[in-house]
C-alpha cells in the first residue's frame, strides 16, 4: 500500500519533469543555423571595363545630350570598379530585345555554380532538402525556379518550397525569416536558400533618368546557402541566428513609388528610382532600429541612451537652448552590442548614409565598400558578399556578433543579428580567387573617374554621339 502510495505520489513530479525536457528539446530544435554558403561568381568574360561600359552607353539610341551627361556622371561616383558583372546577353549586344530563354539560362549558371558547389562541400544531398526558399525578385515564370531547381536536382516530392517575387534588395532577409518560421514549429530540418537577381529582361533601354540609374548600380550576382536546426549539425555550422526584425512602409504612397517597376512614356519597361527614396529609406531605417535594439543591445548602454534622452528633454521643456549649453543629441551605440556590421550595397551614398546613422568607421564600413567596388549592387545576395569579405579577411571570431542590414522596394529595411559559432578562415571563398590580399587598395582608384571624369556640362559634346 505504502508504495502504491509512493508511486501515485511521484506522477506529478514525473509529468512536470516530462514537460520540461520536452519544452528545452523543443527550443533546442528551434535555432536556425547557417550551415554553408556559396557566392555566386560569374566568368571573367562577364566583366563589365570601363572601357566596354562606356560602349554600352554610345550604342543606346534613346539616349540624347542630356542622358548621356547624367548617365557618364552617375557612373563616375557610384563607387562600382570595372571588375563587376553584367549578363551575357550585353556582351552580345542584345539587351534591346532578351528573350525568355535568356533569362532563364542567367539562372541556370547561378543555379549550377553555386548549389553544386554547395552540396559538394557540405556533403548534404538534394535528397536532404526539406525546405527551399528562392527569391528572384523581377522574373517570374511557370514552372516557377523553384520548380526548376527540383527539377534539376531530383529533390523529394515532399520538399516544401517557397518562390518569392517582387520583393527587391532585402528579399533574402526575408526568406531567411520564412526558414526561421518553419524551424520553430518542425524539428530536424535541412533548408536551402537561393538568392539573386535576373538582369537579363530587365535591362533598361530608354531615356528616362529614374529609369537608366538602375543600369548602373544593379550587376550580375547571386548566393546559395544551407540552414538547419538539427542541434546535431550545430558544432559544424558557421552562425547562428539570434534575432530578425522586419519593417515596411508600404501603406506610405511616397514609401511605395519611390522604387517601383513602371513603364516609361514610351511603354519601355524598367525600374524607377524616385527623388523621395533617400527619405523613404531613412524612415524605414530609423522604425527598424527602434525595434531592433532592445533586441540586440546591452541594458547599460539603453539605459545610458534613456537618460540621456530624458535630460535632453528635460532641458527642451525648460526652454533653455542645448546648444548654448554644450548638449549633442544623444546617439545610441550599437557597436555596444555588435562587433560587425553587414550593410546593403545599395550604391555609395546608402553605405555613406548608414555609416553616418551608426557611427561607423572606416574600418566597420571597409566591407561594404569593396564589395560594392568588386562585385556592384546584386541585389538581395549583396550582404552574403559582404559576409564573405569579412570571412575571407578572417575578421569573425566564435562569439562574435554580426549584424545584416538591408533595404529593398516598398519600401522595406530587414535585419538581423548572427552569432558566430566557431572561427571563420573563408575556405573556397569567391573573395580568396579575387586575391583578397589586395583589400583595400591604399589608393581606391576609380577608372570611371580617370576616364570620364573630365565630362563637365560645357564639354558634354565634345564626347562621341553615335550617329
Amino acid at each position: 500500500m505504502v508504495f502504491f502510495l509512493t508511486i501515485l505520489s511521484s506522477i506529478p513530479i514525473l509529468y512536470i519533469f516530462y514537460i520540461v525536457l520536452n519544452f528545452l528539446d523543443t527550443k533546442r530544435h528551434q535555432h536556425c543555423y547557417l550551415l554553408d554558403y556559396q557566392l555566386y561568381k560569374p566568368s571573367d568574360n562577364q566583366k563589365l571595363s570601363t572601357e566596354f561600359s562606356g560602349e554600352i552607353i554610345k550604342r543606346a539610341k534613346n539616349l540624347g545630350l542630356n542622358e548621356y551627361k547624367f548617365l557618364l556622371k552617375a557612373i563616375v561616383s557610384s563607387g562600382i570598379g570595372e571588375e563587376t558583372y553584367a549578363p551575357k546577353m550585353v556582351f552580345e549586344g542584345r539587351e534591346e530585345n532578351p528573350s525568355h530563354e535568356d533569362a532563364l539560362e542567367e539562372m541556370d549558371e547561378l543555379f549550377e555554380y553555386t548549389i553544386e558547389r554547395l552540396l559538394r562541400r557540405t556533403g548534404v544531398s538534394p535528397s536532404d532538402i526539406d525546405v527551399l526558399v528562392v527569391n528572384i525578385s523581377m522574373l517570374a515564370c511557370v514552372p516557377s525556379l523553384s520548380g526548376r531547381i527540383i527539377n534539376k536536382y531530383k529533390m523529394r516530392e515532399d520538399v516544401k518550397t517557397y518562390n518569392l517575387c517582387g520583393m527587391g534588395c532585402s528579399a533574402s532577409l526575408i526568406s531567411l525569416n520564412i526558414i526561421e518560421s518553419v524551424f520553430k514549429s518542425k524539428k530536424n530540418q535541412v533548408a536551402m536558400l537561393v538568392t539573386s537577381e535576373s538582369l537579363t529582361p530587365n535591362w533598361y533601354v530608354g531615356n528616362d533618368k529614374s529609369m537608366i540609374l538602375s543600369n548602373c548600380l544593379f550587376r550580375t550576382g547571386g548566393c546559395a546557402m544551407i540552414l538547419t536546426n538539427k542541434p546535431s549539425l550545430a558544432h559544424k555550422c558557421m552562425l547562428k541566428l539570434k534575432c530578425l526584425v522586419r519593417t515596411h512602409h508600404g501603406a506610405k504612397d511616397e514609401s511605395y513609388r519611390c522604387c517601383i517597376q513602371t513603364e516609361d512614356e514610351y511603354g519601355r519597361m524598367g525600374f524607377h528610382l524616385g527623388k523621395s527614396l533617400p527619405k523613404a529609406a531613412t524612415r524605414a531605417f530609423v522604425e527598424n532600429l527602434k525595434r531592433v535594439a532592445p533586441k540586440i543591445l546591452p541594458i547599460r548602454e539603453l539605459l545610458r541612451f534613456g537618460i540621456l534622452s530624458m535630460i535632453m528633454k528635460m532641458v527642451q521643456s525648460g526652454q533653455r537652448k542645448s546648444a548654448g549649453l554644450g548638449f549633442a543629441r544623444p546617439v545610441i551605440n550599437f557597436k555596444a552590442g555588435v562587433d560587425h556590421f553587414c550593410l546593403h550595397t545599395g550604391g555609395k551614398a546608402v553605405i555613406d548614409a548608414v555609416a553616418q546613422s551608426l557611427s561607423l568607421s572606416e574600418y566597420d564600413v571597409e566591407p561594404a565598400r569593396m564589395t560594392l567596388h568588386r562585385f556592384g549592387n546584386t541585389s538581395a545576395s549583396s550582404v552574403w558578399y559582404v559576409l564573405g569579405y569579412m570571412e575571407a579577411k578572417k575578421r569573425l571570431k566564435k562569439g562574435d556578433k554580426l549584424f545584416m542590414i538591408s533595404f529593398g522596394a516598398g519600401f522595406k529595411c530587414n535585419s538581423c543579428m548572427w552569432e558566430v559559432i566557431r572561427d571563420l578562415e573563408g575556405v573556397e571563398n569567391v573573395w580568396k580567387e579575387c586575391n583578397i590580399e589586395d583589400y583595400p587598395p591604399q589608393t581606391l582608384a576609380n577608372p570611371f573617374l580617370e576616364k570620364y571624369g573630365w565630362i563637365q556640362d560645357e564639354d558634354i559634346e565634345t564626347f562621341k554621339i553615335p550617329e
